[in-house]
């Protein structure tokens, strides 16, 4: 080997095997490489060899899925047509230092002849908090965007602050749940340290100053009874509205709050910290708001078992076992915060009492005893409604998102609520997790008993789902609507009042006002949707794209802030007596209620023995029906609003987490779910994809005719010199060799009987020892050719010698010499 240097390059993974390319595929002529392919564990490198420092070749294909682990997952079909090409532009746009110039270099197969055109978009949420896009039409999965959560929080903690905030110690960023308005664009990240990210689409590059940041409590006990018929109450108790009071910061960039307890009990502390630098944002998803929970009186926050994002009304909703909160994300402010109980009001089904009275009164959780800044504790408790009982301990949230005199401003009292609403909430047992309730649930008895205290204790919102529906029994008129879902089984309406769009939405405030119990279901609520009176699906409302980043002028700016959102609901003007359906599934059965009546139209019982992991309401090509993904392992699906069984298959039993996590359905019959920690099990089940399943799948090798060998001229054979190319057949074939005998006996074995089957059977032995035999007699007739061909050689050499003889005899001869 001559050179002046010599390169060591250092893989990430162990090397399996490597292979160089060169310009000619020809071992004869001159070798030039000018890449070298390498097989890692995990991946598959090309190293461009002609270019300084040997730079990589960028890998278009998606080797890369499992660089770290994948924590949830959602699947969309049929999403809108220009929402690829959007993230696939700015995906390619992301910054790829230390790739080589040239495309990849390695090509070849065809694409599936598949009809199937819709796109479909699948989204990994991974546990280092990075989120990625997928184009998941037809048979491809291509990487299309890359998000990094965690550049919005500051890594750079000292270990204090670690030991005392650090809800997961090893991945404090990974991505819990995950909502995604396709029409919007708009994002919503829930992670495992409790918070919430959301991100608006942009094409342009944006610098951030101050990350807007709200801080929530939520830390909820029951309310202290000293005997179980009120006796320490005097029979009198005077009620308080659920709404959350608001403690406004006027001045100052959003930052965490000071307290006066001590920072080993977590204090008022979030699990991580927001960045006060500013941040950098390239093209793609933006972020516009984040969300913290912090701990409170030493107890950390619950992770959140539930998230839903609605772009038309401008709402993120939230839960986990403490109760939920609703934020404005266009305000920037928390509308509402409340415990699971307080939902119910006095309409409380499970009449929730302590384990034992206690003797003396205690505070609620600590939430009001924290000096929070210069503000008095009284101060911070103040709620912006008119009726408070001066002892009362209200649930409240924090907001740190500092956006001036817009922020001080009162949220109105609703008017439906009852003067006898008692603020009772839900304390889960000390170091409880959701995520333990519900990974342990498989193991546990799945009785649908309301009467445990246990269960009753850890309550907690397990679904949402925004709706322009009607919103109390017999209502005539559609309104903005938030069902809830809880592990329970219980459904509980919230009417939404918006202010109108335009600056009036920037100002006043929106309110939610509860309207009672909808249904009541066997097990955990897992999903909800609605249909019209023709039994077509009603997706909720959305507000359609736009640039969030506008450099024009102020009169295209008031233009975008003032476009209305646009609701896919019926509209009002038509006729309001027209019905409507609402599909409730949770863990053991499903049912259909009409709208407004509120009464139970269809009921069918899913599983007895086992429960549901998955269950989604999916637009099929002949109309809408509801899927279902059991723990034993059975697929089915059911007729919507009739609820019919369409089909029930024993698909797969439930050997991991992982799937149970992962699995999820989507429209036109499409399912997928993560089979190892590196594979994406796609799986569907319409008819026509399974019809058109072999059309779409692609060949790995370009099909290439064998090219004919050129015709031999007459002259080019007569004067051409130099040898001739022998072929096989010319060797070994019927034509030198001769055929065999037509007398000879063939036995040709039949495709039935026991013959057929030894013939079947003989393998590739037999197959080995007929080729040796034939080998041999070509072998052996090949030998007998050589031989006849030497003998003919020796016959002409003797008749040319008989020849020249008698021509020197007859050479002097005259011809009347007799």
């Amino acid at each position: 080997m001559h050179g002046k240097s010599t390169a060591v390059l250092e893989m990430d993974y162990p090397i399996v095997d490597f292979l160089t390319l060169c310009e000619t595929p020809y071992s004869n002529d001159f070798q030039e490489p000018y890449a070298v392919v390498v097989l890692l564990e995990k991946d598959l490198v090309v190293i461009d060899l002609a270019q300084n420092g040997y730079p990589i070749f960028e890998n278009p294909y998606p080797l890369t899925i499992h660089e770290s682990p994948v924590t949830c997952c959602e699947y969309f079909a049929d999403c809108p047509v220009d929402l690829i090409p959007a993230l696939y532009s700015v995906g390619s746009r992301q910054k790829r230092q230390g790739y080589s110039k040239k495309e990849w270099p390695i090509n070849g197969g065809n694409w599936g002849q598949g009809t199937q055109s819709y796109p479909e978009i699948i989204i990994t949420g991974h546990a280092d908090g990075t989120v990625k896009f997928w184009d998941a039409s037809a048979i491809m999965l291509q990487v299309l965007y890359k998000l990094k959560t965690a550049k919005v929080f500051d890594r750079n903690r000292s270990k204090e602050d670690k030991s005392s905030t650090e809800v997961s110690d090893e991945d404090p960023f990974a991505i819990q749940i995950m909502a995604w308005c396709p029409e919007s664009r708009m994002l919503c990240v829930a992670g495992v340290s409790a918070n919430v990210i959301i991100y608006r689409f942009s094409k342009l590059e944006v610098t951030t100053e101050v990350v807007q940041l709200l801080e929530v409590r939520m830390q909820y006990e029951l309310n202290d009874i000293e005997s179980p018929d009120g006796g320490g109450g005097g029979g009198e108790q005077t009620s308080a509205l659920p709404t959350p009071g608001a403690s406004p910061q006027t001045s100052g960039p959003p930052s965490h709050p000071s307290t006066s307890s001590n920072n080993s009990d977590g204090g008022n502390m979030p699990c991580l910290k927001v960045r006060s630098t500013p941040l950098k944002q390239s093209a793609g998803y933006q972020v516009d708001l984040v969300v913290q929970l912090v701990w409170v009186s030493g107890e950390p926050p619950q992770q959140i078992t539930s998230l839903a994002l609605n772009s038309s009304y401008g709402l993120v909703v939230f839960g986990n076992s403490n109760g939920l909160a609703v934020v404005d994300y266009v305000q920037k402010t928390v509308v509402l915060n409340l415990g699971t109980v307080e939902l119910y009001g006095s309409n409380d089904p499970y009449q929730r009492q302590p384990r034992s009275p206690r003797k003396s009164r205690q505070p609620s959780g600590g939430l009001c005893d924290i000096n929070e800044g210069s503000a008095t504790s009284e101060d911070r408790c103040k709620s912006p409604t008119s009726v408070l009982m001066s002892n009362s301990n209200l649930p409240q949230f924090y907001n740190g998102g500092g956006r001036g005199a817009k922020m001080s401003r009162k949220l109105s009292l609703p008017t439906e609520l009852k003067p006898d609403l008692v603020l009772l909430s839900v304390c889960p047992p000390r170091g409880a997790n959701p995520l333990d309730h519900r990974d342990n649930s498989f193991s546990r008895s799945r009785s649908s008993s309301v009467t445990s205290i246990d269960k009753e204790a850890r309550e907690s919102i397990s679904s949402f789902h925004f709706s322009d529906t009607f919103a109390r029994k017999g209502d005539s008129a559609l309104t903005p609507c938030l069902y809830v879902g809880t592990t329970l089984g219980t459904v509980l309406s919230l009417a939404l009042t918006l202010p109108p769009a335009g600056e009036q939405r920037q100002l006043q405030p929106v309110i939610i006002s509860p309207t009672g119990i909808l249904v009541r279901l066997k097990g955990s609520v897992m999903r909800m949707a609605f249909l019209d009176s023709t039994g077509s699906m009603l997706p909720p409302p959305f507000e359609p794209w736009f640039e969030p980043n506008v450099t024009a002028d102020g009169e295209e700016r008031e233009k975008v802030r003032k476009r209305r959102p646009v609701s896919v609901s019926p509209s009002t003007s038509q006729d309001l007596n027209e019905s409507q359906y609402a599909v409730v599934c949770s863990e053991k059965q499903a049912k259909v209620i009409s709208l407004p009546s509120q009464t139970c139209i269809y009921k069918h019982s899913i599983t007895e023995t086992s429960f549901i992991l998955r269950a989604d309401v999916v637009q099929m090509s002949q109309g809408v029906s509801l899927a279902c993904f059991c723990a034993n392992g059975h697929i089915m699906t059911l007729s919507v609003p009739g609820l019919r069984p369409l089909m029930d298959v024993n698909y797969l039993p439930l050997t991991d987490m992982r799937i149970a996590r992962t699995f999820c359905f989507t429209n036109l019959g499409q399912a997928m779910y993560l089979c190892s920690p590196t594979e994406i099990q796609r799986i569907t089940y319409s008819q026509d994809t399974c019809e058109n399943l072999q059309e779409m799948l692609g060949e790995l090798f370009t099909p290439v005719e064998t090219p004919e060998a050129p015709n031999r001229g007459f002259f080019k054979g007569l004067f051409g010199g130099g040898a001739q190319s022998l072929d096989r057949e010319e060797l070994f074939g019927e034509v030198s060799a001769g055929k065999a005998s037509r007398s000879l006996a063939q036995h040709i074995p039949g495709p039935g009987g026991i013959e057929g089957m030894k013939g079947a059977a003989s393998g590739i032995v037999g197959d080995l020892a007929r080729a040796r035999i034939a080998l041999d007699e070509r072998g052996q007739k090949l030998g007998e050719l050589d031989e006849r061909t030497a003998a003919m050689m020796a016959s002409a050499d003797s008749f040319s010698k008989h020849a020249h003889e008698m021509m020197l005899k007859c050479k002097d001869k005259k011809w009347y010499q007799f």
